[in-house]
This record gives C-alpha cells, sequence and structure tokens, in this order.
C-alpha cells in the first residue's frame, strides 16, 4: 500500500490508494472468512458496493473529496446490490422449491400408476376367475341334465 500525503487547503489527507487499499483488504478478509459459498443476495451487494465506492471515488475525487465519495458510493452500492440480489435470491429459492415440488408429484405419479397397473392386473384375474367359475358352473350343470336325460331314457 502506498501512503502518501497531500496537501490540500491546509489540511492533511490519505491518498484514495490508501484508503482503497484498506477497504479492499478488509472485504478481502470478510469473504475469506465466509465457509460457504454465496449465495444471489451476498454476491450483490459485494458488487454492488464494490461499483458504488469505486464510482463514488471518482466523483469524490472530482469534487475534492474521494473518501467521502466512496464512502458513500459503496454504502448506497451495497444497498441498491443486496435489494437486487435479494430479489434474485427470492426467485432463485422459488425455483428450487418448484422443482422439489415437482419431483415429489413426480415421484408420486409414478407410484400411482404402478398402483393403477396392479389394480387392472388384480382384475383381469378376478374376471379369469369369474369366468372359470361360470364356465364350471355351466358343465356341473350341463352333467346334470345329462344324467337327467340318460335316467329318463
Amino acid at each position: 500500500m502506498e501512503a502518501t500525503l497531500s496537501r490540500k487547503h491546509g489540511k492533511t489527507t490519505t491518498t484514495m490508494k490508501t484508503r482503497a487499499g484498506v477497504w479492499v483488504m478488509a472485504v478481502l478478509f470478510m469473504v475469506a472468512g465466509c465457509a460457504q459459498p454465496l449465495n444471489k443476495r451476498e454476491q450483490s451487494f459485494l458488487v454492488g458496493g464494490g461499483l458504488g465506492a469505486a464510482t463514488g471515488a471518482i466523483i469524490g475525487a472530482a469534487v475534492g473529496n474521494p473518501g467521502a465519495g466512496a464512502a458513500i458510493g459503496g454504502a448506497m452500492g451495497a444497498l441498491g446490490g443486496g435489494l437486487i440480489g435479494d430479489q434474485l435470491h427470492g426467485q432463485e429459492v422459488k425455483q428450487t422449491e418448484q422443482q422439489q415440488a415437482m419431483t415429489v408429484q413426480q415421484h408420486e405419479l409414478a407410484q400411482q400408476r404402478l398402483e393403477l397397473e396392479q389394480m387392472k392386473k388384480e382384475r383381469e384375474e378376478l374376471k379369469k376367475e369369474k369366468q372359470e367359475r361360470e364356465i364350471e358352473e355351466l358343465r356341473a350343470e350341463l352333467d346334470e341334465l345329462r344324467s337327467s336325460h340318460r335316467s329318463r331314457r
């Protein structure tokens, strides 16, 4: 980091490079401490803050106070980025929930199809059994008729 001093209107101020370096190091330490990947909200917050700080520093340098411009721009950028990121994160969560619900419904549908096929098979078996009983009853009736016909002769 370069720490140079400059004189402007009788006040001693550090240069933008020093302040930017401190901010970059602080953000890097905070991001490095995250154990999980950043979600959309957090990513947008950091990107918005960084872009806002850079833009604020440029505008602040034009009016003679880059530090204040960076601080204000960083805060506004982080706020805007956080709001946009929150919306994106909400959409991502909603999509994930919908996908999970669809997966559950697909599983239930497959299970119901299996049950329906099983019920059809059982119905066919019952139908065959009923037909076989009816055939047996008809054979028994036919045998009875034949025997009664023989006895009459």
